[in-house]
């Protein structure tokens, strides 16, 4: 199975669960989905600035 290094499912799985709250008005699973959806933009973030740290010592080595 692929790992989720651009933290995809957090997002997608956040969004739905804030999504489910505001339909619900259940504020405490609107706040999980805010949550989950915030690590998977810090999961992608953080995968990015790996690529780009990889890339530049790849320049240097090159």
């Amino acid at each position: 199975m692929a790992s989720d290094k651009h933290g995809i499912k957090d997002k997608v799985a956040g969004k739905l669960k804030e999504v489910e709250g505001k339909l619900t008005n259940d504020k405490s699973r609107e706040g999980e989905g805010k949550l989950q959806k915030l690590k998977g933009k810090i999961k992608d973030k953080a995968a990015d600035l790996k690529e780009d740290l990889e890339d530049k010592r790849n320049e240097k080595e090159g």
